[in-house]
């Protein structure tokens, strides 16, 4: 049997000491196969689910909302009309902040059929046509409130509506240059964008459950309102309770079964998916 050379031996060791210290590995080690995670029907089963079951929640929260703003808040409008202007923030809010985040969200963690840098640009899409709805929505209430002569950012939904809005463009901007822009040097970023990942993803997620929290303290402080509103029928208040108690509800689902499939789902062992995405 052939021998080997000890310098060898201690080159190669070498080598292997540099790349667990530096973090950065070859790109065909990048990618691992994941054996604990081999898939049965059951696995299948809660994965299809989670992915029919999101769908008709994300989707059902917004039919709902532009439901009760057209047949209960007499529909929408710009300047011309404040209080119709106004009920444009709740579709533009929930379709941005909910139903296309949590598309984006889902899509970036269940779908694994196509090349992972396509995944990244679906998820970067969704979040990029997002943030039209929601500077639309933003300025659709601010509008409202001047012209009829309201205090902006005065209740605890303005201010956690703030707060969301500043965490998500930071979410965009450092996700757009540490997950593409940085690709242009893969070898050499590897290692912060792999300490970028579990950060990015825990605070997506606050980000997202902040959404739901800013939302449904709007609905309640809009309840209020139609409560004490003169020209509203009994009939009606009690209808648009139920609604927007529908909607509320709605959105709490949304937020656990997102959260559920974040934490819980994971690729199927057959295929192949970076080391550096375990949450």
């Amino acid at each position: 049997m052939k021998t080997i050379d000890k310098p060898f031996i201690d080159e190669l060791n070498r080598m292997l000491f540099n790349q667990t210290r530096t973090g950065r590995l070859p790109k065909n080690e990048r990618y691992e196969e994941d054996p604990d995670n081999a898939w049965n029907c059951c696995s299948w089963c809660e994965y299809l689910l989670i992915v029919i079951l999101s769908t008709i929640l994300l989707v059902g929260v917004l039919v709902l909302t532009l439901f009760w703003v057209m047949f209960y808040r007499d529909g929408f409008a710009w300047s011309e009309s404040p209080k119709q202007q106004f009920n444009l923030h709740p579709i533009l809010m929930i379709a941005g902040f909910v139903t296309l985040s949590g598309f984006s969200i889902l899509i970036y963690r269940l779908c694994r059929c196509v090349k992972h840098i396509y995944v990244k640009l679906i998820h970067m899409f969704f979040h990029a046509i997002a943030i039209p709805c929601i500077a639309l929505g933003f300025l659709s209430v601010f509008d409202s409130h001047e012209a009829l002569q309201k205090v902006n950012f005065y209740s605890l939904h303005s201010w956690l509506g703030f707060v969301t809005m500043g965490m998500f463009v930071l979410q965009f901007v450092i996700g757009f240059f540490s997950f593409l822009v940085m690709l242009c040097c893969e070898n050499k970023t590897y290692s912060c964008r792999s300490a970028m990942v579990p950060i990015h993803a825990s605070l997506g997620l606050a980000n997202f459950w902040l959404a739901i929290a800013t939302s449904v303290t709007g609905l309640i402080e809009k309840e209020r309102e139609t409560v004490a509103e003169t020209n509203v029928s009994a009939e009606n208040k009690l209808i648009e309770h139920y609604i927007t108690s529908a909607i509320g509800i709605t959105l709490i689902f949304i937020g656990i079964i997102v959260t559920f499939a974040v934490r819980r789902s994971n690729a199927p062992a057959s295929a192949k998916v970076y080391v550096t995405e375990r949450i």
